[in-house]
């Protein structure tokens, strides 16, 4: 019989381990966090009755190093640790040291995890279950009729190591790129290919089971809605699929629980294709990101039941009945429109509102660095019906102040509301087909540089009585001039204080503007960040962040036509191959391979000409703005 749990580390950060203190709080549970340098000041370690220093910034050195994980709980008191998802969360070495030093593992049993590890060894074991598989290709006998092939990395997931490969001359770079990519995230280079699903749906199932033979199915979950391979929108259940293909879900899923003995909560995922034909994919042996929207529908705390079940308790032998619909987004830093490239720096408000449910590791103030995967935040609403989900969903989004930082919250909300996505068409394609919609400008910022300019000509709340009666309305012979870029287009803002064409004001203090816009009063709330760098402004018509323009730009922030420079700090991990000054390259095509915030980013060349300089080596660590390479463009003809 395992000993109750009085005292719980977890082994994570940001807004999973949050989210587990928030558990075992409820609980009445002692918490200890684990923090590396850069995450000295972070929410986890807040949130936390005890925080231990894990010396050091990249993840090998800190998260990733079980041993310190393990020292630490000890040292600390603690009889538990909680793994979270990413890092050690499906090491089952770490999961056997945790146990092997007398402290209980919340996850699933050592062997579990292995067996599960390699998707090579997992789909040899789901197939003597009988679960449905894919047959796998072999790269060096490929043909076309092949085509299209996706290659995966045997270990890890997240995306990485991935690769569609539509063509066979394109095939070698990419067992090579994915193969790299693979010794990066996982120390595992393995690789192999299996058909490329076309429009395939992306569905899993979440499941529980304890030490005394009980299995639970909890529903399904559509995650279809990817970037590179990344989950972005998740919802539970899986719209519109039939209660046979439902079924047989279930019943795989618990089929392939059953296999490998488990305990614990995990997701084993499939990929449905156009016709219903529902395929194994993996199987992830720890909680998942997602996992909010299931305990919506089933009024569950996932995580409790995790501890209970490691405490040696029995479920019951049926799960509650599931209610209405929830939907999840997750909110990145990162611009999707250029090649969904992530954002560091500090978030000086973070706000959402509505009857939503916000995880997150973030307050306003906080600094997202460059080590740690750049999602800000889970947002999950849960309404009677799926229409009614997906609306307070966006809805929330949309009525989101976030400054300091470009993020998807657009794309998100724009996702939410595509007829596709309301309609339940749902597959993997989906970004594929209505990025470049998706991510066009944002409505004009001219209306938000005016507010701008109206609230920066306010008088302050300290003002004289006689500037705080007149302020704005004092009318001027000239008009003012501001000006301000928003998204790489410039705006110069006249005007006179009471008089715009097509505009009039209302009121204007320095951080809410009324405006009457063609007939209709809209309110524009104002912030600046505090060295006046950036003026942020939100409003029903849209969310703009404006840059003023100073009346006399420094001669040094100009750069030499064609630089690149690194958009994030990172590391270069690859230079094209024979690349140096004096060679000739094309628009588009790939120079560098730069790696950040767990991520692959592809530094291309900015139009067709001859390479001036480089400046970047493999293994080199580079900070933001720093010049890389020069391309001088070709004369056009």
């Amino acid at each position: 019989m395992t000993s109750p749990i009085s005292s719980l580390l977890v082994a994570n950060r940001g807004e999973i381990a949050v989210r587990i203190f928030r558990t075992a709080r409820d609980l009445g549970l002692a918490t200890v966090a684990v923090h590396s340098d850069p995450d000295a000041d972070a929410l986890h370690v807040r949130a936390a009755d005890a925080a231990v220093r894990l010396p050091g910034a990249a993840p090998a050195d800190t998260y990733l190093r079980g041993d310190l994980v393990i020292k630490t709980a000890l040292a600390a008191g603690a009889d538990a640790v909680h793994p979270g998802y990413g890092f050690l969360s499906e090491n089952a070495d770490f999961a056997r040291q945790v146990q092997d030093s007398g402290l209980t593992w919340i996850g699933p049993p050592p062997e579990a995890i292995e067996a599960m590890a390699s998707k090579t060894r997992a789909k040899e074991l789901m197939r003597a279950a009988g679960v449905p598989l894919l047959d796998p290709v072999d790269p060096a006998t490929a043909t076309p009729a092949d085509l299209p092939l996706l290659l995966k990395a045997a270990a890890g997931g997240g995306g990485r190591g991935m690769r569609v490969v539509r063509d066979l001359d394109s095939l070698k770079e990419a067992l090579h790129a994915a193969s790299a990519e693979a010794v990066s995230a996982f120390g595992d280079g393995e690789v192999f290919a299996e058909p490329y699903v076309e429009r395939g749906r992306h569905v899993e199932v979440q499941i529980l089971a304890d030490a005394h033979g009980t299995v639970w199915a909890l529903g399904t979950r559509d995650c279809s809605l990817q970037r590179r391979h990344q989950k972005v929108i998740e919802e539970a259940p899986a719209p519109g699929l039939p209660d046979t293909l439902r079924e047989s879900l279930h019943t795989a899923a618990v089929a392939a629980a059953r296999a490998v003995s488990y305990r614990g909560a995990g997701t084993v995922e499939f990929l449905v294709t156009a016709d219903g034909r529902p395929y194994f994919l993996e199987m992830n042996t720890r909680l998942q990101v997602e996992h909010p929207v299931t305990e919506a529908v089933f009024g569950l705390d996932l995580v409790a039941l995790q501890l209970r079940v490691a405490e040696g308790a029995a479920l019951p032998l049926t799960p509650p009945q599931p209610t209405g619909h929830a939907v999840e987004a997750r909110l990145y830093a990162e611009d999707p429109a250029q090649d969904w490239r992530p954002q560091t720096g500090v978030l000086h408000t973070l706000d959402i509102p509505g009857q939503v449910r916000v995880d997150t590791g973030f307050t306003g103030g906080d600094t997202v660095g460059i080590h740690y995967d750049p999602m800000l935040a889970k947002v999950v609403a849960h309404a009677p019906t799926r229409a009614e989900a997906v609306r307070a969903l966006a809805h929330a989004l949309a009525g989101a102040r976030i400054h300091g930082l470009t993020t998807n919250r657009e794309l998100l909300v724009g996702s939410l509301r595509h007829p596709e996505f309301g309609a339940a068409q749902l597959d993997t394609g989906f970004y594929g087909r209505h990025l470049a919609a998706l991510t066009e400008t944002t409505p004009d910022a001219g209306t938000a540089a005016l507010a701008a300019a109206l609230a920066e000509a306010a008088p302050a709340p300290d003002a004289p009585l006689a500037a705080r009666l007149g302020g704005w309305r004092n009318v001027r012979s000239q008009p003012q001039t501001r000006r301000y870029t928003s998204a790489g287009t410039e705006y110069e803002v006249q005007y006179h204080p009471v008089d715009h064409p097509g505009v009039r004001v209302l009121s204007a203090e320095r951080h809410l503007v009324t405006l009457e816009v063609d007939g209709i009063r809209r309110m524009f709330h104002v912030k600046r960040n505090s060295n006046n760098t950036e003026v942020y402004v939100d409003s029903a018509l849209g969310a703009h962040t404006l840059t003023p323009v100073p009346r006399f730009p420094d001669p040094q922030d100009r750069t030499e036509p064609g630089s690149l420079l690194a958009p994030m700090p990172g590391t270069v991990v690859r230079v094209a191959d024979g690349l140096a000054p004096g060679s000739h390259v094309t628009a588009g095509q790939p120079l560098l391979w730069l790696e950040a915030m767990k991520m692959e980013h592809r530094i291309l060349a900015p139009a067709s000409g001859t390479l001036t300089a480089l400046h970047a080596v493999t293994g080199q660590q580079v900070e933001f703005g720093a010049l890389l390479a020069v391309v001088q463009e070709e004369p056009q003809p």
